[in-house]
């Protein structure tokens, strides 16, 4: 299989390559971060990311998700960290789309940014990043597989990327 880094993008993607910049340099400046940074940063209120983020996967994922999809990943909060910066957001799919949620998520998945961007954009499939310990899920298996399996046959999010 063939990868490429975030910086190697095709002419076809001007606009997916300054969105993997971006996604390199913050993690270039987590990994430069005091701990201290980042320990600040995971104490900040879960809602103002996950508003973002809730927003962006209404956008992005909610429009190809079919209703027996939407159905099966409904009711169930999950929560994404991003390690290296710091960030967690916690997300519920119901019958209005993506929204911040409340109260204990039946899965977290965290990773490295450059671990979820490489995913979310189709250059490293989930069984490879959780095999190598750059991802990691914790809690209900059953529906991570189920998500993770989604996710899979609807290929990456951030536009066409590399191979699956």
């Amino acid at each position: 299989m063939t990868t490429r880094t975030l910086h190697e993008t095709s002419s076809s993607e001007p606009a997916q390559g300054w969105l993997d910049a971006c996604v390199l340099g913050l993690a270039r400046l987590a990994a430069g971060a005091p701990p201290g940074l980042r320990g600040l940063v995971r104490s900040l209120p879960l809602q103002p990311p996950s508003v973002v983020l809730a927003r962006v996967l209404d956008r992005v994922l909610l429009p190809r998700l079919d209703q027996a999809t939407r159905a099966a990943l409904s009711g169930r909060v999950v929560e994404l960290e991003v390690r290296d910066l710091g960030l967690r957001a916690r997300l519920l799919l119901d019958a209005r789309g993506f929204r911040p949620a409340q109260g204990a998520p039946a899965l977290c998945i965290r990773g490295a940014a450059q671990a979820l961007w490489r995913l979310v954009r189709g250059h490293d499939d989930a069984d490879r990043l959780f095999f190598e310990r750059a991802l990691v899920m914790e809690g209900d298996t059953e529906f991570g597989l189920l998500l993770k399996n989604t996710l899979d046959a609807l290929g990456p999010l951030g536009g066409a990327g590399g191979p699956r």
